[in-house]
Formats: C-alpha cells, structure tokens, sequence
C-alpha cells in the first residue's frame, strides 16, 4: 500500500472517530442541559408557589385593623420586585441567577419577618385563612430550598462536563456555556425559624 494512501486512511480515521466522539459529546450535553433546564422549572413553580399563596395574604394581615403596615408595606414591595423578575431557562448565567434569588431572597426575609410579627395578633391568629398559610409556610420554603440544592447539583455536574478536555472543545463549537448556581445561605437548608425571628423583632 503506497504512502500516500495510508496517510490518507488515517486522516479519514482521526476524521470519523473525532466526528463519532463529536456527535456522542453533543449528545450528552443537550441530555445534561435539559436536565438543568428541567430542574430550574421546578425552581420556579416553587418559588411560584409561594407567591400564588401570598396572593391574599395582604388582605388577610390587613383585617387586623392595628398590624404594622410598614412591615406589611415592606413585603408587598419586595413580592412585586421578586415578581418582575423573569430568567429564560436558556440564559441561566451566574449574573442572572444571582439578581433573581437576590430578589426572592428580600422577598423571603421580609414575608419571614411579617410572618414573625404577626405571632402578635392574636385577631390575625384567629383568622383561618392566615391559620392555613402558617401551617403552609414551613413546606413552602423547604421545598424551594431543596429544588434550589438540587439544581445546583445539575448545573454542577452539567458544567463539570463541558469543562473537562477535550469535552470544553466541542461545548464551545456547539455553544453549551456554563450554568450558573445559586449561593449558600445560612440556614438555606431548613425553612426560616418563626420564633427566633419572633426573638429579633422584639429586640
């Protein structure tokens, strides 16, 4: 077999195995990214619980004639800022992550902080609607804490692969950019401490 022949061979072979390796690497990319894709529209019917459930909750804390409406004030803001903020699933940077839970996290506090003041109405206790939403609230915030962890662990395993040689090649040629992640938080893991923000508004 001449020289030029089997150079050829082998050309064509790097070609065929770089073009099988190519086509396998795309296809566990686009299988990884629908995962995350997948996991942060559980992110956001959790976070879209919360906020179809505090719909009425304002008219609910406002039958207590003498509730703190600064408090109240507050919320309402923050659910309306928290609201406005939209992420396609297909641009999940690290920049955009961070100003969506930047919002829902004030969003969080100040609903934790109104929950906690209102421990001191007994006329806003005896209302069973507020009753059912305390009961609800607990869930309400575990659940987005453990959809937030596991979509961390998607977008980490996703951007681990695209990162790694020679997969960061093809990720590029085929535009698979890294995700971005949501940030720890103190006490994240667990839904917030009703009585010990009860303990911090009274100091």
């Amino acid at each position: 077999m001449k020289k030029g022949t089997i150079i050829l061979l082998v050309v064509v072979g790097i070609i065929v195995l770089l073009g099988f390796n190519g086509c396998s690497s795309y296809n566990t990319m686009a299988t990884m990214d629908e995962g995350v894709t997948g996991q942060w529209q559980q992110v956001e019917v959790a976070y879209q619980a919360r906020m179809d459930k505090t719909k009425n909750l304002f008219a609910i804390v406002q039958s207590a004639a003498d509730f703190e409406k600064e408090t109240l004030k507050e919320v309402m803001e923050a659910r309306s800022k928290a609201t406005s903020i939209q992420i396609n699933a297909d641009n999940l940077t690290p920049e955009k992550i961070a100003e969506f839970e930047k919002a829902q996290n004030a969003f969080g506090s100040s609903l934790g902080r109104l929950m906690a003041v209102a421990e001191n109405y007994p006329q806003l206790q005896a209302v069973g609607a507020f009753r059912d939403f305390q009961a609800q609230y607990e869930g309400m915030e575990n659940r987005i804490a453990t959809e937030r962890r596991r979509f961390n662990e998607v977008a980490q395993e996703f951007n681990t692969y695209i990162r790694r040689f020679p997969k960061n090649l093809y990720a590029g040629i085929f535009g698979f950019e890294r995700r971005g992640y949501f940030e720890s938080q103190e006490g994240a893991e667990t839904a917030p401490d009703i009585q010990s923000m009860r303990e911090k508004e009274k100091k």
